[in-house]
């Protein structure tokens, strides 16, 4: 079981927090504790998409945590919201992360919508009697995203969409999906971002993905054929989509990234306390200057990330125009080191490691797709080097 750490141990996730930040923290690890850590495996076996705990969760208001207020939102900072995905991933990542990703669907909306669409939407989005996708990714334009080949073909009062789009997390259980569509040209300014219902005319979806990791949340393509959305759900007008696509992700890159902290986090406290209490040759693994050593890296490569992921966050709030290199290079620096960790972890719980009654397994699987999704870690350091060559 998730401890809770003194906050002034070095495995502390809660150094240089405000008292305001802290509470928020509080919140989320102890809703992780009660809530996701003894469901956390049973959901995994089982493939349970958990809906009314996460209602539980927007009762705490992380439904759409940066919200306006106005519209039922908690009107957080992208740090506080940080620091709640990393807290909740310590109980159960898959939950958390897509927490994240109904958050960014609620936070388009909220930004670049307008009155009505608001006022339709948010409300109901954030205590989550609405779910939400964000659907980008297509089988032909992974990293490429702005080869995205859906259509959207304006036809009296309504715009009529064919395509597809594949790896959609909630795909089928939840209810608003945002769809980035071909309005124009070939260009990235050609695209267009659309709030499409579920039930409308032409939508349907691919079988459930059965998946390495993140087994809780249904993973299914999205179907759009000759697909009817009436005129007023183009969000922010023509040609907006991609720009919007890409200002959500660099939120997405710091929420993950956050999540991966949260699951490493998680992990490395499980392999302390089994290299306290297992004993080989007549004396704990703890014991052993190797693991010792290997203890220390992984919290040095855990508390650097967290430093990072922290900074992207400060800087995300802040607007600072160098925000999008930042969030890019945490998201590597997160992900790489979280799902090392995991991997460490688990070796140091030896042939316990590999088996399911253990959590460290599940750390490990979760954890690994978190190099992919959001922008793969590859394009990550494109963006960064692009920066850098500037």
């Amino acid at each position: 079981m998730l401890r809770f750490v003194r906050r002034h141990s070095i495995l502390s996730m809660s150094q240089g927090l405000t008292p305001e930040t802290l509470e928020f923290q509080s919140l989320a690890l102890q809703f992780a504790k009660q809530e996701l850590a003894p469901k956390m495996q049973e959901w995994d076996k089982t493939e349970f998409f958990p809906k009314q705990v996460m209602r539980k969760a927007a009762e705490l208001g992380f439904g759409a945590m940066y919200c306006d207020p106005e519209y039922g939102g908690t009107g957080l900072g992208r740090l506080d919201a940080s620091v709640i995905f990393e807290s909740l991933s310590t109980g159960c990542v898959p939950t958390s992360a897509y927490l994240s990703i109904h958050n960014m669907v609620a936070w388009i909306i909220d930004e670049f919508g307008n009155e009505a669409q608001k006022s339709k939407y948010l409300p109901r989005m954030a205590t989550m009697e609405l779910f939400g996708s964000y659907c980008l990714t297509e089988p032909n334009a992974g990293s490429d995203a702005g080869s995205l080949q859906t259509t959207a073909v304006k036809k009296g009062n309504e715009y009529i969409l064919n395509g597809s789009k594949a790896f959609i997390s909630g795909a089928g259980d939840t209810d608003v999906y945002l769809v980035m569509a071909r309005t124009g040209d070939q260009s990235t300014k050609g695209i267009s971002c659309f709030i499409v219902e579920k039930g409308a005319p032409g939508l349907s979806f691919g079988k459930k993905e059965s998946k390495l990791g993140w087994n809780l949340q249904p993973t299914r393509a999205v179907i759009m054929e000759d697909c009817r959305v009436p005129e007023e759900n183009l969000v922010a007008g023509l040609g907006k989509g991609f720009g919007i696509a890409m200002k959500a992700l660099n939120g997405g890159r710091v929420n993950i990234a956050s999540c991966s902290l949260g699951g490493a986090q998680a992990a490395l406290e499980e392999a302390l306390e089994h290299t306290k209490v297992r004993k080989q040759f007549g004396k704990p693994l703890s014991a052993n200057q190797d693991v010792q050593f290997k203890l220390a890296d992984m919290n040095v490569a855990l508390q650097s990330s967290r430093l990072m992921v922290r900074q992207a966050a400060r800087m995300l709030d802040a607007k600072d125009p160098a925000a999008p290199a930042w969030c890019a290079m945490a998201k590597v620096h997160a992900c790489d080191n979280g799902f090392k960790i995991c991997d460490d972890a688990l070796q140091l719980h030896g042939g316990y490691g590999y088996l399911q009654d253990y959590k460290v397994q599940q750390y490990f699987r979760d954890l690994r797709v978190h190099q992919i999704l959001e922008g793969t870690n590859q394009v990550m350091r494109m963006i960064t080097a692009r920066e850098l060559l500037k």
